[in-house]
């Protein structure tokens, strides 16, 4: 922490060059709390101004507000003269014929002007700059990244976080990268390239055209809506299903995507379809979190419908819900149950293919289960496993699909090169209706799934900390004293991910495996402030009647014990 002088000093400077009226008053009111002694305003200076937002797993992602520690427009301005002077850089040195930059953005607070200011940017730069035409999901800015094959993407938008963030992605292609990697989420070397690019910039030096980027025509969704709903076959389906955009901005994309795929019986939760910065129906906009579906489920009931699909604010990610026979309840899918019958839908997409599944390759992030690498190896197709993230399982060379736990799904990786919801949510949707004509369900395919290659059940611990350094103290106290056992099962292996592990580049993070093969993966989250214990367990299916239901209740014991180590080692 910098010194309480040191950070009245930066604070006022911060105010000499802020072009925000709010974030000035702001930092106003806590500059006249901290000169009257008001410790609580001391400290709130202290931590904003205690260092600067660093490029995690999806960008830069925190709080608005004043302050370096803040999302606002003098760290956004930072970020894109930064980027600007980057790929301008690159441009020089490695003779590009010319930039092109495509700038979309959510509608979070803020997220327009940040758009808007970071075109400017640009174009002072001399980059062409083609911006979003109004608020739009991420991945139609993912797609039009390679859509006009530009050196820079960049996204504005926190995602799932809480009302009160916002956050700034930035993609690479065109002549800045090589062709698997083009349209995806900058990794290292970029990001402490770029990093380094934006601690060179003089503030008072950043310039910002008045005029001259392209705003892009409205019928850039249609396009996107046109390119995606072709992914599957068009025909009418009688598939009823409930869909809520979570507040966010991807509910006209997604039923424009369904409806032209043939889907006529889709019911909006309407309370959640209106783009909303508040989020006002729940604690926290993001599908996975307790009582974020209440409303869907409600209105599946009343519809009878088949299926509920979900998306988070920005609709790069989904979630699906289903009506349980063994559960009696609508319950929603783990993203790991979602991604494996993905897996299992998508070897029969391709096997349809005239290549077949002879040059299919799978990925999935290492904290995400090991089930669909079983899947495919039983199909005779190619799997890695990638660090988290999709900037990490985009850039598989000849990806056909890929997946993260954290209910993000690559359908199209050769139109979107991240993790998309709205073709997620079309190809399961797809997949159901198929399911129903046969008399089948997504269930029973997880029935199948698991007779045939066990129960994989999977569960996170997941620890939110006011104090990010907490965080810290939780992975130096694992590194210094393992947990001997996860649950009853002795550990007979580990890794420091930190030190790289199967040929992963190095990341953050702690790997423990048992001697029944249970695993759990301890990592800091890189978009909340969270650390994060995944969970996973494997048991065998006998064919005995009745064993399935069995070895499901194993699993779940098992979960349970070894979250209960887990809590203990990680002190909660």
């Amino acid at each position: 922490m910098a010194q309480s002088s040191d950070v009245l000093v930066q604070a006022e400077r911060w105010l000499s060059i802020d072009p925000d009226a709010a974030t000035r008053k702001e930092l106003e009111t806590l500059l006249s709390q901290a000169r009257d002694g008001d410790t609580q305003a001391t400290a709130d200076l202290a931590e904003r101004f205690s260092g600067t937002l660093q490029f995690g797993t999806a960008g830069l992602r925190a709080a608005l507000g004043a302050g370096p520690m803040r999302m606002n427009r003098v760290v956004v301005r930072r970020a894109a003269a930064g980027l600007a002077a980057y790929v301008s850089g690159r441009s020089t040195h490695e003779k590009w014929s010319g930039i092109t930059a495509v700038v979309g953005y959510d509608a979070r607070y803020n997220s327009d002007i940040f758009a808007e200011e970071t075109a400017a940017i640009f174009t002072a730069a001399g980059i062409r700059t083609l911006l979003m035409p109004t608020a739009l999901p991420t991945p139609v800015l993912a797609w039009a990244c390679r859509k006009f094959n530009a050196e820079v993407g960049v996204m504005v938008t926190a995602s799932h976080n809480p009302p009160e963030d916002n956050g700034y992605k930035v993609y690479l292609g065109g002549q800045a990268v090589a062709e698997h990697g083009r349209g995806a989420q900058i990794v290292p070397p970029y990001d402490a390239d770029i990093a380094e690019a934006i601690a060179h910039i003089v503030d008072e030096e950043i310039v910002l055209a008045e005029q001259g980027w392209e705003v892009l025509d409205q019928n850039i969704a249609s396009e996107y809506v046109e390119t995606i709903a072709g992914i599957e076959p068009s025909e009418p389906s009688d598939l009823r299903i409930v869909y809520t955009a979570m507040h966010g901005v991807g509910g006209q994309t997604v039923l424009s995507v369904l409806n032209d795929a043939g889907f006529s019986e889709v019911f909006p939760v309407q309370e959640q379809f209106v783009p909303d910065p508040d989020f006002p129906t729940v604690s926290f906009p993001n599908p996975e979190e307790p009582g974020a579906l209440d409303l869907a489920f409600a209105l599946a009931q009343q519809k009878d419908a088949d299926l509920i699909i979900a998306n988070d604010p920005d609709a790069d990610r989904a979630a699906f819900a289903v009506y349980d026979p063994h559960q009696n309840a609508w319950r929603q899918l783990r993203g790991d149950e979602v991604g494996s019958l993905l897996g299992v839908a998508m070897v029969e997409k391709l096997a349809k293919t005239p290549e077949g599944t002879t040059n299919a390759t799978f990925a999935n992030s290492i904290v995400s289960s090991r089930q669909l690498s079983a899947i495919a190896q039983s199909y005779g197709v190619r799997h890695y496993q990638t660090l988290t993230g999709f900037k990490w399982i985009a850039r598989i060379e000849g990806l056909s699909y890929g997946y993260e736990e954290a209910i993000g799904y690559s359908v199209a990786p050769e139109l979107v090169k991240d993790k998309d919801g709205i073709s997620a949510a079309l190809v399961v949707a797809r997949y159901a209706h198929r399911l129903k004509e046969q008399g089948s369900s997504l269930i029973e395919v997880l029935d199948r799934i698991a007779q045939e290659h066990g129960v994989y059940a999977t569960d996170q611990i997941s620890i939110r900390v006011e104090d990010l350094s907490r965080i810290g103290q939780m992975m130096s106290a694992l590194r210094t004293t393992a947990p001997s056992a996860l649950g009853d099962s002795p550990v007979n292996a580990h890794a420091d991910l930190a030190e790289g592990y199967e040929g992963l580049p190095p990341t953050d993070g702690l790997l423990f495996l048992s001697e029944d093969n249970s695993r759990v993966i301890v990592r800091p989250s890189g978009t909340e402030p969270k650390l994060k214990c995944y969970v996973e367990v494997i048991v065998p299916v006998s064919e005995e009647d009745g064993a399935l239901v069995v070895a499901r209740q194993q699993a779940q014991e098992r979960l349970e014990r070894i979250a209960h180590t887990m809590k203990i080692a990680l002190g909660v």
